[in-house]
C-alpha cells in the first residue's frame, strides 16, 4: 500500500472540483496500527486513500467525514475503548466507542477540502472584467459569460462561455454559487436571464434602481419567475464610493465576500425591502414609487457610462434614459 496516494488524489479530486476531507493522526496509543502524522483522503462516499489505521476506526472516519463536508466545519475526534455505545462529546472532541476489541486509542483531525464557491460574471464590460481578474485572489472559482468572449482573452478565470442562451450556460456551468450581471447595456437582459438559470444564491446587477426596476419588468414578461427576479440586488456592491471600473469591481466583490461569510451585505438589506412581486403590474407599481437607493449607487448616473436605451426581446418594453447631471457611482451605469 502507499500511504502517500492521497496526494495524487487530492490533486486529482480538486482539478475535478470535488469534495474530500484530510484526515490526519494526531495521537495514537498502542496497540494501534495507525501512528502520529499518518494521514488519508478521505471522500462522502467511504473512499480512503491513504493510512489511518484499519477496520476498527473507518466507521466513525466515514461518518464524520460527511457531516464535516456537509457543514464545512473541521472536527477532532477521538476513537477509545469505552463502553458507550454511541458517540459523545468532551470539550472540542468528538468521542466515539472502539468498533472492535482490539483496544488502543486513536486521536484523528478531520479537514473538510470543499470545492471553490463559483462566481459567475456576465458581461464583458470594464468592471466585468476587473471581477474577473479580482475574484480568484479571493478564492473564488469565476465563469465567465458574454456573447462572444474568447478564453484567450480572460486568463484569469477558470471557465469562458462564449454565448449567453440560457439553456446553454445552465447545461454548462450547473446551477448554484453566486452571479453578477455587469453588462453595463450590453444585452442586459440576455445576461439576466442566462444568471437566473443558474439558480445563484445571490445575484448580483450593476446597475442603477431605476434601470433594474424596468429590467425586472421586463423579465417578468417574458416568463421568468417572479420571485426569483424580486431577488435580484441592483445596485450592487457596498458603499465605497467607488468611481473606477477596477473600484466598482472591488466594491462588488466585497458584497459577494460578505455573502460567502455568512454576513448581510447593506446593498441586500436594502434589497430585501422589496416585496415578492407576483405580477407585471406590481412591478411596474414598484418601480414608479420606488424611493432613492440609500446604497452606494444613486438613481441619477453619468451619461458617459449610462446606456440610453434598454437591450430587450420585449416590444413593449419602455427605453430608460438616466438624468446626465451626477457624479459617478459604484453601480457602474
Amino acid at each position: 500500500m502507499n500511504t502517500n496516494d492521497w496526494i495524487a488524489q487530492a490533486a486529482r479530486l480538486q482539478a475535478a472540483q470535488q469534495a474530500f476531507a484530510l484526515v490526519t493522526v494526531l495521537r495514537a496509543q498502542a496497540p494501534t496500527s495507525a501512528k502520529a502524522g499518518d494521514k488519508a483522503l478521505v471522500t462522502a462516499d467511504g473512499q480512503i486513500h491513504g493510512w489511518i489505521g484499519g477496520g476498527c476506526a473507518q466507521p466513525a472516519v466515514v461518518k464524520t467525514v460527511r457531516q464535516a463536508l456537509a457543514d464545512g466545519h473541521p472536527q477532532t475526534i477521538r476513537i477509545a475503548p469505552t463502553d458507550a455505545t454511541a458517540e459523545r462529546t468532551l470539550g472540542d472532541v468528538l468521542e466515539f466507542g472502539m468498533a472492535c476489541h482490539s483496544g488502543g486509542t486513536l486521536e484523528l483531525f478531520i479537514d473538510p477540502i470543499l470545492p471553490a464557491t463559483q462566481l459567475t460574471v456576465f458581461g464583458d464590460s470594464p468592471v466585468a472584467r476587473a471581477l474577473v481578474g479580482l475574484a480568484p485572489r479571493v478564492g473564488l472559482r469565476v465563469a465567465l459569460v458574454a456573447e462572444g468572449a474568447m478564453a484567450s482573452e480572460h486568463p484569469d478565470a477558470a471557465a469562458v462561455l462564449g454565448s449567453d442562451e440560457a439553456r446553454l450556460v445552465r447545461e454548462q456551468l450547473g446551477s448554484g454559487g453566486y452571479a453578477v450581471v455587469a453588462t453595463q447595456g450590453r444585452r442586459d437582459l440576455q445576461g439576466l436571464k442566462a444568471a437566473l438559470a443558474v439558480m445563484p444564491s445571490h445575484l448580483w446587477f450593476v446597475a442603477s434602481e431605476r434601470k433594474a426596476g424596468v429590467l425586472r419588468q421586463s423579465l417578468i414578461a417574458a416568463g421568468e419567475d417572479a420571485s426569483s427576479v424580486a431577488r435580484i440586488i441592483a445596485p450592487a456592491g457596498e458603499s465605497i464610493g467607488a468611481q473606477t471600473p477596477e473600484e466598482i469591481a472591488l466594491s462588488v466583490l466585497a458584497a459577494v465576500v460578505a455573502a460567502r461569510r455568512g454576513r448581510t451585505p447593506m446593498q441586500t438589506q436594502a434589497s430585501a425591502g422589496m416585496a415578492v412581486v407576483e405580477s407585471e403590474s406590481a412591478v411596474a407599481e414598484a418601480v414608479a414609487t420606488a424611493p432613492a437607493s440609500s446604497g452606494c449607487c444613486a438613481s441619477k448616473k453619468n451619461p458617459e457610462t449610462e446606456p440610453t436605451a434598454v437591450v430587450t426581446t420585449t416590444p413593449a418594453v419602455p427605453e430608460v434614459t438616466e438624468p446626465t447631471s451626477a457624479k459617478k457611482s459604484c453601480c457602474g451605469n
